[in-house]
């Protein structure tokens, strides 16, 4: 299994790191994971040729470019219909309802996921769990016959999502704050130290920090998280793959 980072910006897209966006391939099989701002001129390969869109949920900096990609796939040079599109319904909804009577729900075919849903995607294998949110959210693992990776998506601390990173060979996990846990106004995003905890208690062989707001220094979520892992921690930095 092979995951390339296309974008790892928390909340907005600056120059040269566009928002989350992730690219998970194994066998043949590629599945585009969340499509935040900038992600989709980040893809190795034509949108046209990607077997599978998931998106955590309906906030922007995770899903906008799927209504990007809908153009791209109905009117480009290659154009391709029932792609399919999994995530929240709500989240699903809201894709579909922005662009009003475009061809999205054309271009592709749309399967919401409900808690502890199971689906197999070429050969890749999805599971998801309910994250801790402020809308509809899913965290999601990703299974081959011998390899193992979680995504949080975006979550605080509360619920059973965690489960989902269980002796996970990466962990890919938001770190939106730094500093103390609790000390923040909302509570629906992971402190790096919060993310290197859950990472701990979960078994998790390796921990990769993403959804780091711009204006915070990443060097610092790093030095946060690894001493509640105990052990070294790595950046999702956009246009580098890491093989499990």
């Amino acid at each position: 299994m092979r995951l390339t980072v296309l974008g790892s910006a928390g909340t907005y897209p600056v120059r040269g790191r566009p928002a989350s966006g992730y690219l998970i391939e194994h066998e043949g099989t590629r599945v585009w994971c969340d499509a935040g701002p900038g992600t989709m001129t980040e893809l190795p390969v034509a949108v046209s040729d990607i077997d599978a869109v998931f998106v955590s949920h309906r906030h922007p900096d995770h899903c906008l470019d799927v209504i990007i990609a809908s153009h791209v796939l109905a009117y480009g040079p290659s154009p391709r219909f029932g792609v399919p599109l999994y995530g929240p319904a709500s989240a699903l909804e809201a894709i579909v309802e922005f662009v009003d009577g475009g061809r999205i729900d054309e271009v592709f075919q749309l399967n919401p996921l409900d808690e502890s849903d199971r689906v197999t995607i070429g050969s890749l294998t999805l599971s998801v769990a309910v994250a801790d949110h402020s809308v509809d959210t899913l965290a999601s693992r990703w299974e081959t016959e011998h390899r193992s990776l979680c995504y949080s998506g975006d979550t605080g601390p509360e619920g059973d999502w965690m489960r989902l990173a269980k002796d996970v060979d990466l962990f890919l996990c938001e770190a939106s704050y730094q500093g103390e846990p609790g000390i923040h106004e909302y509570p629906h995003h992971l402190t790096a130290s919060e993310a290197g905890a859950i990472a701990r208690s979960a078994g998790a062989k390796k921990l990769m920090l993403t959804h780091i707001p711009p204006h915070l220094d990443p060097a610092r979520s790093v030095t946060e998280a690894e001493k509640t892992f105990d052990r070294p921690v790595s950046l999702a930095v956009p246009g580098v793959s890491t093989t499990l």
